[in-house]
């Protein structure tokens, strides 16, 4: 039944008195727009292809990655961080590769929990990695870890099959290259000079390889010599340390002597010079003195003569203890003269 009620523009509205049903919406609506279903049916599926290429089709960067975009199969772009839109899967592939991250492999053991105290898995499996023959023909367990990051999204997705393994195979290889040109104890002291050639020629390895990483970063854990001749090696390094003991006492005892003995050899050679030059100039007098006395002679040899014993005499007699003067023709008995009263001695 229906009434009439009168609404606020003054025009009659009709009101339903009877209960909702359902169904007759249902109806209703299937009347209008029964004439129109080919056009719905267009609007529905054009609403529902649209919906699944947005929320297929859109997809976020993060700050640490590069998105690799791939149609039907093929490389076709990268996209930075941000949102992005491809085309929905089936003609656009996408994948994100951490272009920051940087990650590790390690060789001869493992790492089981990191921190404060870190453990690590040095078992027996790792050993292949580890053992290596050195240059003087020794086995050293070396123990390394590489760093390394994605450089090249491109190459690291599509030139190599197994990247990771390629990368342990190289650094493997590039290890025993450099591990075989030194001796023992050269792999033992010199960590830090093989760490760097290993990231260099690892570098270049990885780079001819068209992987598309680069390396952080290599760094040896440890080096040393097997367990089982462990004691064996540290008889040989206390007897190469005694003799380096040894070498450098012998060493410090040449740095005291050695100048000492110089020394005292610029002085004998000083006092040698000296004596030279005494001896030398000495002689040059004494020829001068006899020169003139021989001059003095050619022109007065009786006073000459005379002046020469007087000299003699007077150099002699003050050397000599007691004097006695005897004449030479005197027959009875010696007077004994006292020659100090008169200046001389007796």
């Amino acid at each position: 039944m229906f009434s009439s009620v009168n609404n606020p523009n003054g025009r009659g509205a009709t009101a339903m008195q009877e209960p909702f049903d359902p169904n007759d919406l249902i109806r209703r609506v299937q009347g209008r727009f029964r004439g129109h279903r080919r056009f719905t049916l267009g609007v529905l599926a054009l609403i529902v292809v649209g919906g699944w290429i947005f929320f297929t089709g859109l997809y976020t960067v993060s700050a640490d990655e590069i998105a690799v975009i791939q149609r039907f199969g093929k490389y076709h772009r990268q996209r930075g961080p941000g949102l992005r839109f491809k085309w929905p899967d089936g003609i656009e592939k996408r994948t994100n590769v951490k272009v920051k991250e940087v990650k590790k492999e390690e060789f001869g053991f493992r790492t089981l929990k990191s921190g404060v105290q870190t453990q690590y898995d040095r078992g027996d499996k790792y050993v292949g990695e580890s053992l290596v023959l050195t240059g003087d023909l020794n086995c050293a367990v070396v123990e390394w870890l590489v760093q390394y990051q994605i450089n090249d999204p491109v190459k690291y997705l599509f030139k190599v099959r197994d990247v990771e393994g390629t990368l342990r195979d190289l650094s493997e290889a590039s290890m025993r290259e450099i591990i075989g040109d030194r001796s023992i104890n050269e792999v033992i002291t010199e960590r830090l000079e093989i760490a760097d050639k290993a990231k260099v020629d690892l570098q270049e390895l990885l780079a001819a390889a068209n992987t598309g990483l680069r390396v952080v970063n290599v760094e040896l854990k440890n080096t040393n010599v097997p367990p089982p001749v462990q004691p064996s090696f540290n008889e040989v390094n206390q007897a190469l340390q005694e003799k380096e003991r040894m070498i450098y006492e012998a060493r410090e005892d040449y740095n005291k002597a050695i100048p000492a003995a110089r020394g005292e050899a610029q002085r004998t050679i000083r006092a040698a010079e000296g004596y030279a030059v005494d001896r030398t100039n000495k002689a040059k007098g004494d020829s001068a003195r006899f020169v003139s006395l021989h001059n003095s002679y050619r022109t007065a040899k009786d006073v000459t003569r005379r002046r020469m014993y007087l000299e003699a005499l007077s150099e002699v007699l003050p050397r000599l203890g007691n004097k006695y003067i005897v004449d030479s023709d005197q027959k009875n008995l010696v007077p004994l003269l006292n020659m100090q009263k008169t200046g001389g001695g007796q």
